[in-house]
């Protein structure tokens, strides 16, 4: 498994999201993908599941320091003594000493941003997490967290497909060599469908979703977290991994709609924003 290494980390490339993986079935499908050679679980506090992701770490049988665990802050949580409380909650229900990487999951309107950044600062000066990163920011966010605060953000995580372009933001993190992590990787699943991958797949030998992920792998500077929970669906996930997209293939996918965005809660950012 190939890793980006950032702020002091190695993050392997490709994933696994948690999200609606609960209780016992959830943890058996976690389970699944370590035993298939998984080693990057991604959670959040939001996602009621932190419990379930560190039995599953438990139950592996693998060395803490092999498996590389993210987990989030919720946007309600962000004053820095709500943050600190939110940060010691989840790591007991992960059951760990430490974690990898400390997210900000969304913004929240009114926040005080250096205000927040310092609390997750002082989390990783700390040694509690590894890392620091956020979630859901918008660029001048960004620009404002790394250029301004000088916050050592590790990654910027944000939903990334075929079918929705962060060109901009992309060319200002990889001025700054700060990785993007792309959720919803598959589209919710729409990548499937879709006949232009789905023919790109047929020349291949693999199926649609499996183009969706190679194409993200084909990008410098790209994280990708889909969640699978059935074993096949993970192990071809894994499979992604070793097919390799020509100039057709690029230019057939760089030619679809790009302005697709299918998470946009009401308390998202203003996606599009000049300046704060």
């Amino acid at each position: 498994m190939e890793k980006i290494n950032t702020q002091g980390v190695a993050i392997p490339r490709l994933g696994l999201g948690t999200y609606r993986l609960e209780d016992g079935s959830g943890q058996q499908m976690i389970e699944s993908a370590l035993a298939l050679g998984f080693r990057h679980i991604d959670t959040a506090s939001m996602y009621g599941n932190e419990a379930t992701v560190g039995a599953a770490i438990a139950a592996s049988g693998i060395a803490r320091n092999e498996i590389f665990v993210t987990t989030k802050v919720w946007h309600d949580q962000l004053a820095p003594d709500a943050m600190l409380r939110a940060f010691d909650t989840s790591l007991g229900k992960l059951n760990l000493d430490y974690v990898d990487l400390y997210m900000i999951h969304w913004p929240a309107k009114g926040m005080d941003l250096n205000a927040s950044l310092k609390a997750l600062m002082s989390l990783r000066e700390r040694g509690l997490t590894r890392a620091i990163g956020v979630c859901n920011f918008n660029l001048p966010m960004m620009r404002h967290a790394v250029d301004k605060v000088g916050a050592p953000i590790a990654c910027l995580q944000v939903e990334y497909h075929p079918f929705l372009s962060q060109q901009p933001m992309l060319q200002y993190l990889r001025s700054k060599d700060i990785p993007l992590t792309a959720y919803s990787p598959l589209a919710q699943g729409r990548a499937a469908s879709n006949s232009v991958l789905m023919e790109i797949g047929r020349k291949h030998g693999v199926a649609a979703a499996q183009i969706a992920i190679a194409w993200l792998m084909d990008q410098d500077g790209i994280i990708a977290i889909p969640k699978a929970s059935r074993p096949e669906s993970q192990k071809a996930n894994l499979d992604a991994l070793s097919i390799r997209l020509d100039d057709e293939d690029r230019a057939a996918i760089a030619a679809l709609p790009k302005d697709q965005r299918f998470v946009n809660p009401s308390f998202a950012p203003e996606w599009d924003a000049k300046a704060l």
